[in-house]
C-alpha cells in the first residue's frame, strides 16, 4: 500500500479523522500501515485508537494475527459546533 504523499502545512482533518478514514476503507489494517497513510508514528496511532477505543468510537476484535476495527458510526461529533453530527455522516463524506 503506498503512501499518502504529506499535506503541505496543515489540513482541514484532524490526525483521528484520518486514521477513522484509513480504517473506514479498510477494517484490518495494521497500525504500522495506518501511521504510514496518515503520516504520523505508528505510537501516535495507537495512542489514538486507544483513545478512540476508550470512548466507544470503535471496537476492535482479534482475527488471527490481525486486529479487525468495528467504527460506531452513530458516534456524535465531541465539538458542540458539530455536536448535532454523527462520525458516519463525516465518514460518508471522504471515504470512497
Amino acid at each position: 500500500m503506498p503512501a499518502t504523499p504529506k499535506a503541505p502545512g496543515w489540513t482541514f482533518l484532524t490526525n483521528h479523522t484520518h486514521v477513522l478514514v484509513c480504517l473506514a476503507r479498510t477494517a484490518d489494517l495494521t497500525l504500522r500501515e495506518v501511521a504510514a497513510e496518515v503520516g504520523i508514528t505508528e505510537r501516535a496511532v495507537h495512542a489514538i485508537v486507544k483513545a478512540l477505543e476508550e470512548d466507544g468510537v470503535l471496537s476492535r476484535t482479534r482475527q488471527g494475527q490481525r486486529n479487525r476495527y468495528r467504527l460506531n458510526r452513530q458516534f456524535r461529533l465531541r465539538h458542540p459546533l458539530e455536536a448535532h453530527r454523527r462520525i458516519g455522516e463525516l465518514l460518508d463524506l471522504v471515504v470512497d
